[in-house]
């Protein structure tokens, strides 16, 4: 069956090696960051998660799920993070089992702002933002979902702290044995809401003008590229999603000085959800995208609603350079080679995206299982 779904499948670039700043990939097909709220106490990723992401080596390059910078950078319960030293060991199994697969892996650097709840930080305290404004929606807690509280705006005197969180998070990233880091512009996070006029409402240098709300971004770039060398360092962006309630008056405005600016570093890539994240990619108030990936000087990395069909399309009219998949890759470890096939894919779990252990994580069946069976 699989012979002769290949027979009848063109060809595409989608499945051939490419350079990627200092690395070959395998493929140019990408895991994108996928929360599922499985680390320890001590925000330490589980044991589960070597072999979790060992199974989806195959793809050119996994992201790994958002990993908070700071214990103060925690939206939900159960999530990852790079700010100690028992979370760095835990990350280098993974890193290894990766790498011993001949996979490359990058790690997603995060802080959700206000996203969060008190039962989410240190001492009961207010979560972050650059304006207090509360979001509309719930946070998931160890106690479930409560309502979004007010957050605290940061001072600008905060503001070298945060970056620096971010500078030692990326060194230990290199610690852990990554292969490169992402930084989280997106999906209504606590950069994401300094770039907004809906959520940075500050008059300061943080807010108002473009250059001030995108201050925050390109200080934390400059920290993480010190560490990293831009060669190894992307920037996810989501310029039209209304994730997290997020908002903005001018989102073709802000983006397109928002990448002018990114260029300034030749960071290797930058990753864009094209739509509303995790939902349609034609929003209203939206832009075409495309204007971004032209002006570029990078990789671009498209990402949201992305199925066989769609990615291969991409590839032959040079919309994208590489294609990011997220929740194919939960249910199929072996998307690679189910999309060269153009195989089956098996059924997602959704009752067992967040939280739990093996089951809806590591037990998804590969295509010679269902051959054995």
């Amino acid at each position: 069956m699989s012979d002769t779904n290949n027979q009848n499948t063109p060809h595409s670039d989608l499945f051939d090696p490419v350079r990627f700043g200092p690395y070959t990939l395998s493929n140019r097909i990408v895991m994108a960051p996928l929360t599922r709220s499985r680390a320890l106490q001590g925000d330490i990723p589980t044991p589960l998660a070597v072999e979790y992401y060992r199974q989806r080596a195959s793809a050119g390059l996994i992201i790994a799920e958002a990993t908070q910078i700071t214990p103060e950078g925690k939206g939900y319960a159960y999530t990852p993070g790079i700010y100690n030293e028992a979370q760095v060991e835990a990350w280098k199994a993974i890193t290894s089992a990766v790498h011993e697969k001949g996979g490359r892996i990058f790690l997603q650097l995060w802080h959700v702002g206000r996203i969060s709840h008190p039962a989410l930080q240190p001492n009961g305290a207010l979560p972050v933002a650059p304006s207090a404004i509360k979001p509309e929606g719930k946070a998931f807690t160890e106690e479930g979902f409560v309502p979004y509280v007010t957050p605290r705006a940061l001072e600008a005197g905060e503001i070298p702290r945060l970056v620096e969180e971010y500078r030692v998070a990326s060194k230990n990233a290199l610690t852990a044995g990554f292969d490169g880091v992402e930084i989280h512009a997106a999906n209504g996070y606590l950069i994401d809401q300094f770039l907004r006029d809906k959520t940075n409402h500050r008059s300061d240098a943080y807010g108002g003008s473009l250059e001030n709300r995108t201050r925050l971004l390109m200080e934390v770039t400059q920290a993480v590229t010190s560490v990293w060398g831009a060669d190894r360092v992307g920037v996810r962006l989501s310029p039209i999603s209304p994730a997290n309630d997020i908002g903005e008056s001018d989102p073709a405005k802000i983006f397109t000085y928002v990448v002018e600016q990114l260029n300034k570093f030749n960071l290797l890539y930058l990753h864009v959800v094209e739509g509303a994240t995790g939902g349609p990619r034609e929003v209203e108030n939206g832009f075409d995208l495309q204007v971004l990936r032209r002006l570029f000087n990078g990789i671009y990395i498209g990402n949201n609603g992305y199925d066989r069909e769609l990615a291969v399309k991409v590839r032959e009219e040079g919309l994208a350079d590489l294609v990011a998949f997220g929740r194919p890759f939960i249910s199929n470890p072996d998307l690679v080679d189910r999309l060269r096939l153009a195989a089956p894919l098996n059924e997602l779990n959704v009752d067992r995206l967040y939280g739990g252990g093996a089951d809806g994580y590591t037990d998804y069946p590969f295509l010679g299982d269902k051959k054995a069976a």
